[in-house]
């Protein structure tokens, strides 16, 4: 892996920008929490006129297109990680390479709408991955780094938390082009 990659947050991860606390986050609440972003997200592109969706308002902020396709992909690549955890024993995951893909896969020129439909989808893939998961599951781990062993309840957790913490990123473009 290269030296750059960022470590994973941990199993015991709280996240100040948002409030989000993993530990605290029971895997039925993140699965309702899932399940309700593809329509929160929805009206918050909504609120957003069209000419703000591509704008960046700085090198390190994605736009709201960018955004939205990276919340895409997180819920293909979790549920992907997930059924991994859920099948193999203890599977080295593939980073995602976030600043990759809004380059390579050109995140900014996507269709709003469809790829609104695509996180619907992707959402609802993942949570029928999370509704295969037997109890016992829920403490196979996965690794990515040297060192890094995260559970299948982590990926759980981590995928609501990138939903919820973009979700408010996407408000805040919202707010910021009124």
């Amino acid at each position: 892996m290269p030296v750059s990659l960022p470590p994973l947050a941990g199993e015991d991860h709280v996240c100040v920008a948002c409030g989000m606390r993993y530990p605290d986050t029971q895997i039925d609440d993140a699965v309702g929490v899932i399940a309700g972003l593809p329509d929160a997200v929805r009206a918050a592109v909504s609120a957003i006129g069209p000419e703000a969706r591509r704008v960046r308002s700085g090198p390190d902020v994605w736009s709201v297109a960018e955004y939205l396709c990276h919340l895409r992909d997180v819920y293909v690549s979790f549920t992907i990680r997930l059924y991994r955890v859920r099948t193999e024993h203890r599977p080295a995951l593939e980073p995602m390479f976030n600043d990759l893909r809004p380059r390579r896969f050109r995140y900014n020129d996507c269709d709003i709408d469809a790829t609104l439909g695509e996180l619907a989808a992707a959402a609802a893939g993942f949570r029928d991955e999370i509704a295969r998961v037997d109890d016992p599951d829920w403490d196979r781990t996965a690794t990515r780094l040297p060192g890094e062993e995260r559970t299948a309840r982590w990926l759980v957790r981590q995928a609501m938390h990138e939903g919820v913490h973009h979700l408010g990123d996407i408000r805040t473009i919202g707010e910021t082009a009124r």
